[in-house]
């Protein structure tokens, strides 16, 4: 990818700009069809002659797989895009009378849209199909590796739980993370030149002024401020939400034994696991409260932002509708690619926490001391 958009992607540029289904099989769109599929041969060829493993088809070519599926949606975006600027001008000249505007026309951007979407729709559907099977894959891998050491490894607080759920939620939620990162990236690579041309219609910020690439530089500090923010509101979340499945899996071990064992689950004991249940979800409850405050005031105030830095480039009448809806998507794709931890930040909590329980079972199977946090009883105050 670095290659190609660094160096080799530009030897295969075509001249002008391509609206619609154009956009897929143009030339550059073409040798990048061909190049990836040489650089994924290769590389998996090579690691599978280096380091054969039976899973390295599934987690070597799937990977590119969805990788490529990535670079798809970014490119449907990208289309979409280029798409805005022909078509709200048009509405704009319908509208203000300045030039005529035929049916057919009309309706001709409207099938170029639909077209777009079709072709997106489908192999979204087929990327996801895929997807649910390289997930499971990667679960039974998992699965099948815990397995064969189960004599070790049942004596760790809640190993059913990791065994049986941990494995499938881990594999399900680390593919979305990674192919949401790999998007991010993507995203900014395809939508920054574009945005730092769409800048050139604006040439001051209110309260700045007059800085250059002002809208790239204006996205950047924004996104780069809430994403700090919010991580540090949000520090805490990892290790309750790690403690909260300790406790649900002390509770629901007490029920399971208690399905065999008359003597086990008695309802003093059962009060009292469940009273950890609570206690530990209240103090939950308590820090998602500080965090979805700051991260509700920062997405709402998120959603005027764009408007109130183009408001000197509007009152001045320095753009089209048609560039300004250009210029609103492209910096709406770049600021929520930097926005990439705050879109994600629970998700990645309940994956810190099911890591941590995972990397329990490793430490047990290579022998080396569990982490403090697996003797720790609850979290500090």
């Amino acid at each position: 990818m670095a290659i190609w958009y660094g160096f080799a992607g530009q030897l295969f540029e075509a001249p002008g700009k391509l609206v619609g289904l154009a956009n897929f099989w143009s030339t550059s769109a073409l040798w990048f069809d061909l190049y990836f599929g040489l650089s994924v041969a290769v590389f998996a060829a090579a690691w599978m002659w280096l380091a054969p493993h039976p899973w390295a088809m599934w987690s070597i070519v799937g990977s590119a797989v969805i990788i490529f599926a990535s670079y798809f949606q970014v490119e449907v975006a990208v289309a979409i895009n280029s798409w805005y600027g022909p078509f709200y001008n048009m509405i704009q000249a319908a509208l203000s009378r300045s030039a005529p505007v035929s049916a057919e026309r009309f309706y001709g951007e409207l099938l170029t849209f639909a077209g777009i979407a079709l072709l997106a729709v489908i192999v979204g559907v087929l990327t996801q199909f895929f997807v649910s099977h390289y997930i499971f894959r990667w679960r039974t891998a998992m699965n099948d590796f815990y397995v064969a050491n189960w004599s070790r490894l049942r004596a760790i607080e809640g190993a059913s739980q990791r065994v049986q759920e941990d494995t499938m939620r881990f594999a399900t939620t680390m593919e979305s993370l990674g192919a949401r990162l790999i998007s991010a990236v993507l995203t900014l690579v395809a939508f920054l030149p574009v945005l730092a041309r769409l800048s050139a219609d604006v040439t001051d910020l209110p309260l700045v002024g007059a800085i250059p690439y002002p809208l790239v530089l204006a996205g950047v500090a924004w996104s780069v401020f809430g994403t700090g923010a919010l991580a540090l509101i949000g520090i805490r979340l990892p290790r309750i939400e790690f403690f909260n499945q300790r406790v649900e899996a002390a509770y629901r071990k007490e029920l399971v034994h208690g399905e065999d064992d008359q003597t086990r689950a008695e309802p003093p004991t059962l009060r009292g696991l469940f009273a950890d249940i609570r206690h530990n979800y209240f103090r939950l409850y308590l820090n998602f409260m500080y965090f979805n405050i700051g991260r509700i005031v920062y997405l709402q105030t998120d959603s005027i932002f764009p408007y109130v830095l183009l408001a000197p480039t509007i009152i001045a009448g320095k753009i089209t509708l048609g560039a300004m809806q250009q210029i609103l998507n492209a910096f709406t794709q770049v600021r929520q690619s930097f926005q990439y931890l705050i879109n994600s930040w629970s998700t990645i909590v309940e994956l810190i926490s099911i890591y941590q329980r995972l990397r329990g079972f490793e430490a047990k199977m290579q022998g080396e001391p569990l982490a403090s946090i697996e003797g720790r009883a609850e979290v500090a105050a």
